[in-house]
């Protein structure tokens, strides 16, 4: 679909595979009052004897009238068998990109990193991977005056900003992304996203959302791969976790992407193009995406 950024996925993978810290934040989630139980890092892997692992058993309760949602098959005996590893019927994607994941003696699927202290689907939709996509749409920040790339003093290097959000769940800064859809190819859902919450398409009449869409069709023909994998996020369990394709796309000259004229929507409280540096502070593992989007650039960090 897109170039693969080798040296970035090489990397990010690398990180990927360490313990993960957010996925056991003593507290599920935000706006939770659900305790995990405490997995220390050296129990984190599944081929650790951990005799005394008593997960708090936790779903949310609006999950049981999502229409997004699997069906409960852990109390549910009747419930239809979900295809793991594989893609269900209704074209729905259950293959990891982290490679085939084992299941427990319930039949439900284990988090390919490892013990979380939560047991259940928490509040994510689907057992097992939960496929999202993360469009990191970038440009230089230049001199309002003369149009010059601005340059940070201190590392001489040019200073590359991003799209980003503020997400209205946990108030925090992230990258314009969201949940693939049934059957939904990831290049579609990137385009859905950011038209959604980076330029607020939801409330575009028919004609505005074809400009809009057309727009973003064009401007998103050329990105490159930065991570395919596991996502570090306070929403993961043992049996349910967050995993993400993250590509960039740049507009080196400031005549594309760049001109589009940002409105905060869909679950978005704010936008706004964001100043790169190692000091941002970003939602799950978004700073590390957008630190490989500065190493592929060659900007300011």
């Amino acid at each position: 679909m897109y170039k693969a950024f080798v040296r970035g996925l090489s990397d990010l993978q690398a990180m990927a595979a360490q313990v993960h810290t957010k996925a056991r934040t003593p507290v599920y989630g935000k706006g939770q009052t659900v305790n995990r139980f405490p997995v220390p890092d050296d129990k984190v892997p599944w081929s650790v004897a951990f005799p005394e692992y008593k997960p708090t058993y936790f779903e949310d309760a609006k999950l049981k009238k999502a229409s997004y949602a699997d069906p409960d098959i852990l109390n549910n005996k009747a419930a239809p068998a979900l295809k793991f590893n594989g893609t269900d019927a209704g074209e729905l994607n259950r293959v990891s990109h982290e490679g085939r994941y084992s299941l427990d003696p319930d039949g439900l699927p284990l988090n390919p990193r490892g013990r979380t202290g939560i047991r259940g689907r928490g509040c994510l939709g689907r057992w097992g991977p939960n496929h999202a996509a993360d469009p990191i749409v970038t440009r230089w920040k230049r001199d309002p005056k003369t149009g010059a790339k601005v340059v940070d003093p201190a590392s001489g290097r040019p200073v590359l900003q991003f799209v980003s959000i503020l997400r209205g769940d946990v108030k925090e800064w992230a990258i314009p992304g969201g949940m693939v859809d049934c059957g939904e190819e990831v290049s579609a859902t990137l385009k859905r996203e950011f038209g959604e919450e980076a330029l607020d398409s939801t409330m575009a009449d028919a004609a505005g959302k074809a400009a809009l869409a057309a727009k973003v069709e064009a401007a998103f023909n050329h990105g490159v791969d930065l991570y395919k994998g596991y996502v570090d996020d306070p929403r993961n369990t043992d049996n349910a976790w967050m995993e993400t394709v993250a590509v960039n796309f740049h507009d080196e000259d400031g005549d594309g992407l760049a001109m589009f004229q940002l409105h905060a929507g869909d679950d978005a409280i704010g936008v706004c193009w964001k100043d790169i540096s190692r000091d941002l502070k970003l939602y799950a593992s978004h700073h590390q995406f957008v630190e490989k989007a500065v190493q592929l650039r060659g900007a300011h960090w």
